[in-house]
């Protein structure tokens, strides 16, 4: 099935992302998680694409073992490395392997590496890839990356929004957003997207803060802010693991009431490759008369 076929379905679309681990051919450990997951019914799993395209065969590998456990899977895809002739072979395996539905993106550069230089006949944009897997008449159903405070690499906000427009309209079917803590940063990203005439689903994706040595990290990566409301809650227990896992569990519960109520069209998390925090979201939601629907 393809996933924008689930959004035109659902009100509320439940998603998880997870990343291959870093030993070759240890998956079982994942797959206990995938079972756990799978228990919240979602609607997709999304495997990331490890910098520099490093885990591009464990990222197969892992997707059609999702579809074979009755999961729909949604593969990163980037343009790292790879010129457009193994692009071409990638999207072949994958279509024969009867996947659907790719995320588009341009990927990180390999470990080491601060620039992203793109390969000898290849691309050094996402929409590049996007009018590139279209034009080949390959029919996946492409999501493509979101950033609501602005790419870190973006020139300006109004760059950023532009480079989105330009991915959509080279084909991209929905947006998956990178997380973000101010919910007004999502609201205000979806506003100014619609009125770029975008009409696309644009799915929030979520990070659950449960470990304090976690946050700085994770903002400088993903260019996120640690908003006030969020400090409040979390500065004065900092020392304390599972009071902070707690704290940030209770705001991710608050962030996604908030978001679903407010018409977004369902949240993506940023799992981690951990089960335990995100269903004590889900089950927060539920108990509040949210369910994923």
């Amino acid at each position: 099935m393809k996933i924008k076929e689930i959004f035109a379905q659902k009100k509320k679309v439940l998603s998880f992302e997870l990343f291959p681990p870093k030993r070759d051919g240890n998956l079982e450990a994942l797959f206990q998680t995938v079972q756990q997951l799978k228990q919240m019914n979602p609607d997709y799993i999304s495997i990331t694409y490890g910098a520099g395209g490093s885990t591009r065969d464990m990222t197969y590998d892992i997707a059609v073992r999702l579809k074979e456990s009755g999961i729909l899977p949604l593969v990163h895809f980037t343009c790292v490395g790879h010129s457009r002739f193994e692009i071409k072979e990638l999207l072949n395996k994958l279509k024969t392997a009867g996947i659907e539905n790719l995320l588009a993106l341009r990927g990180d550069p390999p470990k080491g590496e601060t620039a992203f230089v793109p390969a000898a006949d290849g691309f050094r944009y996402a929409d590049q890839l996007v009018q590139f897997i279209r034009s080949e008449g390959y029919d996946f159903c492409l999501g493509v990356a979101g950033y609501p405070e602005g790419h870190t690499e973006a020139t300006s906000k109004e760059d950023d929004l532009q480079n989105l427009k330009r991915k959509v309209q080279s084909g991209g079917d929905f947006v998956v957003t990178q997380l973000f803590f101010d919910n007004q940063d999502y609201f205000q990203f979806v506003q100014k997207v619609r009125a770029m005439g975008v009409s696309v689903p644009i799915q929030p994706g979520i990070w659950i803060l449960t470990d304090y040595v976690q946050i700085e990290k994770i903002c400088h990566l993903s260019g996120a802010k640690y908003p006030n409301a969020l400090k409040e809650k979390v500065e004065p227990i900092k020392s304390d693991k599972d009071l902070v896992a707690r704290a940030g569990v209770e705001y991710a519960i608050e962030q996604c009431e908030d978001l679903l109520r407010n018409g977004a069209p369902g949240v993506h998390f940023y799992v981690m490759n951990k089960s335990q925090f995100v269903q004590q979201v889900v089950e927060g939601l539920r108990a509040k008369g949210i369910v994923f629907e």
